[in-house]
């Protein structure tokens, strides 16, 4: 395997990451009882969250954009640095 595009790679991991949250958000809609309110506690950790409306939605996708971002090319940078010959 060669090197990776560390631009690519973290945009994929970004889209990634904002597929699963809005799926995660959408499956919340299905809950009842405890498993609800687990789910919208966990939720709450995101910055900005009140619950399920639009405004919480963009900034959880914010939030989860940069942090899949960052670690995106950090496992990408990791990648390329141990794939170098001595």
């Amino acid at each position: 395997m060669g090197k990776l595009s560390v631009g690519k790679y973290a945009g994929l991991c970004m889209l990634g990451g904002i597929v699963a949250y809005t799926a995660c958000m959408a499956y919340g809609l299905f809950l009842t009882g405890k498993a609800a309110e687990l789910h919208l506690a966990l939720f709450q950790l995101f910055p900005l969250y009140t619950g399920m409306n639009f405004i919480s939605w963009f900034a959880g996708a914010i939030s989860v954009a940069v942090w899949s971002e960052i670690g995106g090319a950090y496992i990408a940078w990791m990648h390329n640095v141990s794939m170098q010959k001595n």
